[in-house]
């Protein structure tokens, strides 16, 4: 079977010419094969059955409101022009990792097809984070997307560490807060992310043994999140209703200084925060100092 190739002079590699028949196998279409310019790997330019494309296990959840903007700028159009990237676990099926909301505005506007570009190496597909620029990720999405390719890479590579994904997960406190989202998808991670972004670090050690530890640190932030709770509640029973009232509990009960150079251990600190939230004196707050915290606070996008 004959593909248009680029460079013509090349012999595109053998894992990518055997993907290219598994396409026109499972009833696609190969437009080209071609290197692409920064890494010189081959890629496959093709037309999957839109019914064989599906989004990978470790993608976030759909925003139906991202979907519907899209599928009415495609309309609107009349043309798709932005190919999804995907690959292929096994024949007759593809995952994206970055395209699924692409995805599915073609599937609701009825396409047979899906424009894509078709990685050979899978493990492309575990890069959901940095690949993923259609719609920016919000922490519970990210935080979700992490556990989920954590959980995924135990079942495959249970001997490896956090440190041989961390590009992928991009940063430790998302395992630890995926861990807290799939209890709870209320988490107040926003209040208590600061916190973890300095003293949560990657582990050593194998990713199976390194769930069990994580379990551990989640179950200290919930507990410090309790706490937490208690002290809001007791605030609010004083007529202060603020959105900010967590944010301002917590930023006068961290052990954590911006003038300490040397941190605590994960452990040491989740149990002092616990400590200092439940001896805080909720009678000495005041709604103005809620608010005025509030607003000399710089935003931090989830």
């Amino acid at each position: 079977m004959a593909w248009v190739t680029f460079p013509e002079n090349k012999t595109p590699s053998k894992e990518a010419q055997a993907l290219a028949t598994q396409v026109e196998r499972d009833g696609g279409h190969v437009l080209a094969l071609y290197q692409e310019p920064i890494g010189d790997h081959w890629q496959i330019f093709c037309l999957l059955p839109a019914d064989k494309v599906e989004a990978s296990p470790y993608q976030r959840d759909i925003s139906p409101t991202h979907v519907k903007r899209l599928t009415e700028a495609v309309k609107k159009l009349e043309r798709f022009v932005d190919p999804i990237l995907a690959v292929s676990p096994r024949p007759g099926v593809y995952w994206t990792p970055n395209g699924n909301h692409r995805r599915a505005a073609l599937q609701k506007l009825k396409a047979d097809y899906v424009p894509t570009i078709l990685v050979a190496e899978r493990e492309v597909a575990f890069n959901v984070l940095p690949l993923n620029t259609e719609k920016a990720h919000n922490l519970k999405e990210k935080s979700l997307e992490v556990i989920r390719m954590y959980r995924g890479l135990l079942e495959s590579e249970p001997t490896s560490s956090e440190d041989d994904y961390a590009f992928q997960f991009e940063s430790p406190h998302f395992i630890t807060l995926g861990l807290l989202y799939e209890q709870n998808k209320r988490f107040a991670g926003g209040a208590f992310a600061p916190i973890l972004r300095r003293v949560d670090k990657f582990l050593k050690g194998s990713l199976r043994k390194g769930l069990e530890e994580r379990e551990e640190r989640a179950a200290m932030v919930r507990e410090a999140d309790e706490a937490l709770a208690g002290a809001v509640a007791k605030i609010k029973k004083r007529g202060i209703n603020h959105p900010y009232v967590k944010n301002y509990v917590l930023a006068r009960t961290t052990p954590l200084t911006r003038q300490r150079k040397t941190l605590p251990p994960f452990e040491q600190t989740f149990k002092k925060l616990k400590e200092n939230i439940e001896a805080f004196d909720v009678g000495k707050v005041r709604y103005e100092d809620i608010q005025r915290s509030a607003i000399m606070a710089i935003p931090v996008a989830e």
